[in-house]
């Protein structure tokens, strides 16, 4: 809403711009949806920039220089959400479309330039915490934003998974890797579980703000746990192959 369309509101205290009043049970929709709006935003930025900064990390790991860092910083944040909003419809992708997005992501890519020597020494246990962090903030965002829009439960917890190991699927592509998300770790499968919390809960009529923190948790604490106990999907073997 621009600044003439707020004035026009400021006649009488809950007057819309089309001079007819909200009622208390509109202006309450109106607070919940608005925060409910921020809270996916803050998500969405707070993964993109883990996102951007592993990465960075796995990018000076495969030798890249600086130009081929950024590029994979860019690629790891908000690769997974380009590829959903394309799925879902939302053309032009938000990350294009909105520039922040894509100033997160240089940010985390550019902290990772500036203190590479501290932040390639960092302990394998807190980048697993970060992934893990980062994986749970865009699986939660990505089944949140296929709700919104329209989407039947089944396809929304899909497009979690794509969200969260969409852009490291990209990244290992560009560095020459099968994709680490099929063939080790429990990765698509956390992001599915804490989704399936968070979908299930709201069908069941509970608080969506708490679910979605409940089914954050869920897929942090899978994520982590899996790789502290080296829990994987099982492999199989094809017939005659040593």
């Amino acid at each position: 809403m621009d600044a003439r369309a707020r004035g026009a509101g400021r006649g009488k205290p809950g007057a819309s711009v089309t001079g007819m009043e909200a009622s208390p049970g509109q202006e309450t929709v109106a607070r919940v949806d608005g925060r409910e709006v921020r809270l996916l935003l803050g998500f969405d930025f707070a993964g993109t920039f883990v996102f951007a900064v592993e990465g960075a990390i796995a990018a000076i790991a495969g030798g890249l220089d600086p130009l081929g860092i950024m590029v994979l910083s860019f690629t790891t944040a908000l690769g997974g959400g380009i590829l959903r909003d394309l799925l879902i419809g939302a053309i032009p992708p938000n990350a294009i479309r909105d520039q922040r997005y894509a100033l997160v992501a240089f940010a985390g890519g550019a902290t990772v330039l500036l203190l590479h020597r501290f932040v390639t020494s960092v302990p394998a246990a807190l980048l697993v915490t970060l992934d893990a962090a980062g994986l749970s903030l865009f699986a939660i965002a990505g089944a949140r934003k296929a709700l919104d829009f329209g989407l039947r439960p089944l396809m929304a917890i899909l497009m979690a998974a794509i969200t969260g190991a969409g852009g490291g699927t990209l990244r290992d592509l560009f560095l020459a890797h099968v994709p680490t998300v099929l063939r080790a770790d429990i990765y698509a499968l956390a992001a599915l579980t804490g989704a399936l919390v968070m979908v299930v809960g709201q069908r069941l009529g509970l608080p969506s703000r708490a679910m979605a923190f409940v089914g954050g948790a869920a897929c942090f604490a899978l994520r982590v746990i899996s790789v502290w106990r080296g829990w994987n999907l099982p492999h199989l073997m094809a017939v005659g192959m040593e």
